[in-house]
């Protein structure tokens, strides 16, 4: 349950999705990126099921989010729409879910995120383009085609985001951002679909930067957080002076990328 997190004072954090969520661990995917940015600033949870669609998450959501847990989240990043894109299978089995019944689902999981509490903040994740190509290369020979196209991600791309602007909610349409790259279609997944480190600096970029921009009391950007235990200590590392110590705890030299 995702109420026996947020110990400690620190913010709560919930990545929730299909398997751009359970992978974003996985490559120096985006939610390790999130996870090193807000190292004893904020706590990130991963309640990501890879396979899944918009109509399961409905299905379930009041047990990954009950509204009776001791604590609820600060914010919940979402992403569902790629499974949901997926074309018909004439059985009727898998992961489609008809573009109409999407926006309702997505609706439905807003606004039950919303009714958390006051605190819990939101941030949707569009359907990201695909690699057509190298998706049918890599196509297990246990599954029947895997009918992904640009042309769906990019319809379910834009129903995330109109009905991210009805409920005035946060949203980035990654889609248009993944393709601002020139060379995206061969750098930024690993499968065609699932992001590569390179993607995921695209999610992390435009995650950051709606927490510096939203007009959030208190900010949930890393910046504008405080460190837990950042005071002075006698035992932090010594001084070249050999007199005094210095406190390492805010440091990012370590990152090869200084985010913002």
């Amino acid at each position: 349950m995702v109420g026996v997190g947020g110990g400690g004072g620190r913010p709560l954090f919930v990545l929730f999705g299909s398997s751009i969520v359970q992978y974003s661990f996985s490559n120096d995917g985006w939610g390790s990126i999130l996870a090193d940015i807000y190292a004893r600033k904020a706590d990130i949870l991963i309640r990501g099921y890879a396979g899944w669609n918009s109509r399961r998450a409905t299905q379930v959501i009041e047990q990954i989010f009950p509204k009776d847990a001791l604590v609820h989240p600060d914010l919940v990043i979402v992403y569902f729409g790629g499974n949901d894109s997926m074309g018909y299978h004439p059985s009727g089995l898998g992961p489609h879910v008809p573009l109409p019944e999407y926006i309702e689902n997505m609706r439905s999981i807003a606004n039950y995120l919303k009714s958390l509490s006051e605190k819990t903040h939101i941030i949707f994740l569009s359907c990201p383009p695909v690699n057509e190509e190298k998706l049918r290369q890599n196509t297990s020979n246990a599954l029947s085609e895997l009918a992904r196209t640009n042309e769906a991600c990019r319809e379910y791309s834009e129903a995330c985001v109109n009905v991210c602007k009805e409920l005035g909610l946060k949203v980035i349409d990654l889609y248009t951002e993944i393709q601002k790259r020139d060379d995206w279609c061969t750098v930024c997944f690993t499968d065609g679909v699932h992001f590569s480190s390179e993607g995921s600096k695209i999610v992390v970029k435009e995650v950051l930067k709606v927490l510096k921009e939203a007009e959030w009391e208190p900010s949930l950007h890393w910046k504008s957080l405080p460190t837990e235990f950042a005071e002075d200590s006698p035992y932090d590392l010594v001084a070249a002076d050999g007199k005094s110590t210095v406190n390492i705890s805010q440091c990012t030299f370590h990152r090869e990328i200084q985010w913002d």
